[in-house]
C-alpha cells in the first residue's frame, strides 16, 4: 500500500547555504543544491498542496494518475 501525500507529506527545510533538504516520515529523502534549489525554493510556501506536488516532483516520487499509455505497433 502506498501512502498518499496527504497521509504522509513531505517536509522541507532550507539551510543557510541555500540547500533544500526534503524529508518524508522523518527521514531525509533528498538534498538539492545549486541552480535546481535556487529555482525551486522561491516556488515553495504558496500553499501546502502546491508544496507537496513540487516536492514530490523534485524527488521523482510523483504519479499524476493521468499518464498516457501509447499503443506502439509490435
Amino acid at each position: 500500500m502506498t501512502l498518499s501525500l496527504e497521509d504522509d507529506p513531505f517536509d522541507y527545510r532550507i539551510t543557510k547555504s541555500g540547500m533544500l533538504i526534503i524529508a518524508r516520515n522523518g527521514r531525509t529523502v533528498m538534498e538539492i543544491g545549486g541552480k535546481k534549489a535556487a529555482a525551486l525554493i522561491p516556488k515553495l510556501g504558496v500553499s501546502e498542496d502546491a508544496d507537496q506536488q513540487l516536492l514530490a516532483r523534485a524527488t521523482g516520487n510523483y504519479r499524476r494518475g493521468n499518464e498516457r499509455h501509447v499503443n506502439r505497433p509490435h
